[in-house]
């Protein structure tokens, strides 16, 4: 199941994080660090995120 987290992990990852960005650009937050916190929540997001679909998948 590790494994299948994993490769879950890095589709989840980006279009969570792709996600947040655009959030935060549609809001007007358009400097550096409200992207890298956006990015870094998506992040964070994606790691519950991929367990839980690993464990339903598997």
């Amino acid at each position: 199941m590790t494994r299948l987290m994993m490769i879950l992990f890095s589709f989840i990852s980006v279009t969570l994080m792709g996600i947040c960005i655009v959030i935060a650009l549609v809001t007007g937050n358009d400097t550096l660090m409200p992207i890298v916190v956006a990015a870094a929540i998506g992040f964070v997001a994606a790691l519950p995120a991929s367990f839980i679909i690993a464990r339903k998948l598997a």
